[in-house]
């Protein structure tokens, strides 16, 4: 849990969480705040399991699941290979695309280049390609005066999407199971703040839409887990525009470490699916291994 990334204090309340979850499940629980000296931690602990609580770069772009395959220690979520991929958004459109599912336009450009120029006619989003949790997240909206004035923070290279309308829906994956499906409300931008400050977005479980987009989100969620190669638990997001029917369903990310605070989407889709927390976070422990 925690780690140097920039969603580390939300990993943290995810590691609490599912700390206090496996102890009423009646594992011995270790917490471990993850830094440089981690590999030395790990080998003087000996684990059976090491529950991935860790969200962002480092904990969840395959970096800290190369090491444990190095160091034979199993581990939850998805593998070294699916982690990097989904983690990378150019590279995971890729896998979508070939898989046959939809997205929306986007490129990379540099963060000076975006500063300087509009290099999408607006309306569209900037965010890092290698970030979760909607972290530095810019929306230009249509009509809008000059280009985003980003914050120096951002990386060198980001991806510019066309900005896709309609309602906000995530379907969690859980082993070969698609959940349900989740209709998050907010008064403005799904943004860091609406993910995870309380009050920030609402959340209807199961989704108030159309038998024919529920099983769209189903079946894209589960195609995405597998194009990606995921395991254990994924949440893949998607955007859909009413207005045009199917045809305005489209995939945004796939999360390989989705959330697991009081106000995260997964455990609250899974517990509607009749997963409590607690037997959740021990199937994800039970479901661990090296090789993923």
């Amino acid at each position: 849990m925690g780690g140097p990334s920039a969603e580390r204090e939300v990993s943290l309340s995810s590691g609490r969480e599912c700390a206090a979850a496996l102890r009423g499940e009646g594992f011995r629980v270790e917490e471990l705040d993850a830094g440089a000296d981690l590999p030395a931690r790990l080998a003087d602990l000996n684990p059976d399991v090491v529950f991935n609580a860790l969200h962002g770069r480092w904990g969840e772009d395959g970096c800290v699941q190369g090491l444990l395959e190095w160091m034979r220690i199993p581990y939850t979520h998805s593998g070294v290979l699916a982690s990097a991929v989904a983690m990378d958004k150019e590279r995971s459109k890729a896998a979508y695309v070939e898989a046959g599912l939809p997205v929306v336009p986007s490129l990379l450009a540099s963060a000076d280049a975006v500063r300087a120029a509009h290099v999408m006619d607006p309306p569209y989003v900037v965010k890092p390609y290698n970030e979760g949790s909607s972290v530095g997240v810019y929306l230009v909206p249509e009509g809008a005066n000059g280009p985003p004035q980003m914050s120096d923070d951002m990386p060198e290279t980001v991806m510019v999407e066309r900005f896709a309308p309609g309602r906000e829906l995530t379907t969690l994956v859980m082993g070969d199971r698609a959940m349900g499906v989740t209709d998050i409300l907010t008064d403005g931008f799904y943004d860091y703040d609406a993910k995870y400050k309380p009050g920030g977005s609402r959340h209807v479980v199961p989704a108030e839409v159309p038998q024919i987009i529920a099983d769209a989100c189903l079946d894209y969620a589960l195609r995405a887990h597998v194009a990606l190669g995921c395991r254990g638990i994924s949440r893949t997001d998607y955007r859909w525009d009413e207005a045009r029917g199917l045809d305005g369903l489209v995939l945004l990310e796939t999360n390989t470490q989705p959330g697991m605070t009081p106000t995260s989407l997964a455990p609250e889709q899974a517990a509607h699916a009749g997963v409590p927390f607690g037997a959740l976070c021990r199937w994800i422990v039970e479901d661990a291994s090296c090789d993923r």
